[in-house]
């Protein structure tokens, strides 16, 4: 029965009724743009129901215990370990062939991602100085969310320049790689050296696995768990034994590299990482409480400090340090785009949520109490940022196309 059941289940499908509104699923979820959307879904999602009266149920179920860790615990410290595997693998591809690739594809959106993580920085210490906990934040408005910017350009489709988009990923990468350089430095708990032993241990086998020439992929992310857990007990943070991971898998050369381990491990991630992981920490995450929150609530300094980090920081930083290297004969503005139009892109960087997140959790973990301002700081900041931005760009797009003719 059951070879009977499939394909008249196949059949159904493809039928009109079925087939054409399935193919449009495909096509979205292929499109640049779905990342992003699934991910401003999560977070709406998340506040909505933290404002419903399932409010209760839903903190609850984030702090039910599985096999000795929280819910949250797991999702943001193991299933984030995916999304930073990913990080890495795009990182190390980027760096061998793709846009960061030579110094003068990494010139400007390594300026503008150097601008964008100090700037903000500053802005936020500026708010929060004499308040050793609160100043811990410092590097939560650095952060620049890959999915939801590169969403927010895709909806304005042929009125942003491929050369805009490039420069965009590019600085995201860069900004990822120095998020994954700041947790690893800033954010680690007191160390278990007897772990880190471990951990080197295993990543000797891991780098012998890659010179001997091994390319199951198998053997690395068996590797790759055991890495993990032994970074867990480390006190460095579990989810940049992701990085390390990707920094070992094979990448190949020539042709090769295009079925290679690191581009069939990074191919999977992709089906996986942006439609179920990144937005499951979302809904996680995003879930805001306005019970009881005043406007006073808008004005302290730490939710300043994040959200205008995010909102100016980013804008005169990612902007004013990718005019001076412009200026200065350094790096050249993407073809085909304005100056109005790098402005727009630097306030679409302020959109932090993803990273900015993580790094709120990590920075205030011994204080809860802070999270409501730092959660509400990200998400006002990227909010007025990406709608700024994209107001931006949607009035340039005009006159910059009219100059590409």
């Amino acid at each position: 029965c059951f070879p009977i059941l499939r394909a008249a289940f196949w059949n159904m499908l493809r039928t009109p009724i079925f087939h054409r509104p399935l193919l449009r699923v495909i096509d979205f979820m292929r499109g640049e743009a779905a990342g992003g959307m699934v991910l401003m879904g999560a977070a709406a999602l998340a506040l909505i129901v933290a404002n419903s009266p399932l409010s209760d149920t839903y903190f609850h179920a984030l702090h039910v215990s599985v096999l000795g860790m929280s819910l949250l615990h797991w999702i943001n410290d193991g299933l984030m370990a995916m999304f930073f595997l990913l990080v890495g693998l795009e990182i190390k591809r980027e760096m061998l062939v793709g846009q960061l690739s030579s110094w003068r594809q990494r010139a400007l959106p390594g300026f503008g991602a150097l601008g964008g993580m100090l700037v903000p920085a500053l802005i936020f210490l500026a708010f929060n100085r004499g308040d050793p906990i609160a100043m811990r934040g410092w590097a939560i408005p650095t952060a620049t969310d890959i999915a939801f910017s590169l969403g927010v350009l895709s909806l304005l489709g042929r009125r942003v320049p491929v050369s805009v988009k490039v420069f965009l990923t590019a600085l995201a990468i860069i900004d990822d790689l120095g998020a994954v350089l700041i947790i690893a430095l800033f954010y680690t708990s007191e160390l278990s050296w007897a772990w880190l032993a471990a951990c080197a241990g295993i990543l000797l086998i891991l780098i012998a696995l890659n010179r001997a020439g091994v390319r199951h992929l198998g053997a690395y992310l068996v590797a790759g768990v055991l890495l993990w857990y032994a970074m867990l007990h480390s006190g460095v943070h579990a989810t940049l034994a992701g990085v390390v991971l990707a920094l070992v898998v094979p990448a190949g050369s020539g042709e090769e590299s295009q079925h290679s381990p690191l581009a069939v491990l990074e191919h999977a991630l992709h089906r996986v990482v942006p439609f179920v992981i990144i937005p499951l920490f979302g809904f996680a995450n995003a879930g805001l409480s306005f019970a009881g929150m005043t406007v006073a609530d808008l004005t302290q300094p730490l939710t300043l400090g994040v959200g205008l980090g995010l909102l100016f920081g980013k804008l005169f930083g990612v902007f004013g340090f990718s005019g001076v290297a412009i200026a200065a004969g350094l790096a050249r503005l993407p073809q085909g785009a304005s100056w109005l139009q790098l402005a727009g892109t630097a306030l679409i960087c302020g959109i932090g949520f993803t990273m900015s997140l993580f790094i709120g959790l990590l920075a205030f973990a011994d204080h809860s109490n802070l999270e409501s301002e730092v959660k509400l700081g990200i998400l006002g900041g990227s909010l007025l940022a990406g709608m700024a931005g994209f107001i931006i760009l949607r009035l340039a797009a005009p006159a910059s196309t009219a100059a590409q003719r």
